[in-house]
């Protein structure tokens, strides 16, 4: 992951001893690489200081200090469903990310671990959303609650609570719409899915609100998550496209400016390609450290 990025970060980190140019350097890779012009010079300013008062004379110590700084802005939550009942995922994302995709994964990982899973697809404003997911549920043996194109988003959820609770299921992964014709529509929609999942009785322990991004977008990520988060308070992320060229300055953004964790990562075309996020891994990335 981030082949591109750690290998500019290693050639910085290699090519030259530890001075001003250097720093000045490693300011403008890390801003190209979306950590952001306030966070980077955070994080600069810091490295400078620390540098100086520690008497730091290799590059191996320097990226251990620059990875023990940023790892307080990268957040990770677990994975595990909480018990005493059903749980809820609502699956919130624009349209292209991968979001019914990764509803699919985070299905079979869950089934793959004993769980009783049930879909809802609550993208009714997009006819390839309901087809895509019921295509999924198809070939995973799964049961899923949708109606016709245009329905109510709000009525599906419902339904497929009532479903879940009757068949003793232990999650429901609800799809949402990822655009209408414009984002007040959008945003007011996902709060009434929200009302309606609160007012079945499904305690907070037990409902997640998860926000898909692609790890190539960069800045536009933050952006996503910073619209939807003040329309539901969100939850954590899940990151597709995570073994691509990313950058991955932005969710230590996301990390520092929201809070939110990061519990999954996408790493290919198939079902078995999703796994819990690895912070140590991701920091040795975003640092240069390792291959």
């Amino acid at each position: 992951m981030f082949n591109k990025f750690r290998e500019k970060l290693k050639s910085i980190f290699s090519s030259r001893k530890i001075d001003e140019a250097f720093f000045d350097e490693l300011e403008d890779t890390l801003i190209e690489g979306d950590l952001g012009a306030r966070l980077t010079d955070e994080v600069i300013e810091t490295l400078r200081r620390e540098a100086r008062a520690e008497r730091i004379t290799t590059i191996e110590e320097l990226q251990q200090l620059m990875k023990k700084l940023l790892e307080p802005y990268v957040k990770t939550a677990p994975v595990d469903l909480a018990p005493g009942g059903l749980n809820v995922f609502l699956v919130l994302g624009v349209n292209g990310v991968g979001k019914t995709t990764s509803i699919a994964k985070l299905g079979a990982w869950y089934r793959d671990r004993g769980k009783r899973v049930l879909f809802a697809a609550a993208d009714t404003f997009r006819a390839a959303a309901v087809d895509q997911l019921d295509i999924h549920a198809e070939r995973l043996g799964m049961r899923i609650v949708k109606q016709s194109t245009g329905s109510d988003p709000g009525a599906v959820v419902y339904d497929a609570l009532s479903s879940a609770i009757a068949h003793n299921d232990d999650l429901v992964l609800a799809d949402t719409a990822g655009r209408m014709h414009n984002k007040e529509n959008l945003m007011k929609e996902l709060q009434k899915i929200d009302k309606i999942i609160d007012k079945r009785g499904i305690p907070a322990e037990r409902y997640r609100k998860l926000l898909v991004i692609d790890a190539t977008t960069g800045q536009n990520g933050l952006s996503q998550a910073m619209l939807f988060n003040s329309a539901v308070r969100l939850d954590g992320i899940i990151l597709t496209k995570y073994d691509s060229a990313a950058k991955g300055g932005a969710l230590v953004q996301i990390g520092q400016q929201l809070g939110l964790p990061i519990l999954f990562v996408g790493t290919g075309e198939k079902y078995t390609d999703i796994h819990p996020f690895d912070k140590d891994e991701f920091l040795d990335a975003l640092v240069g450290i390792g291959e």
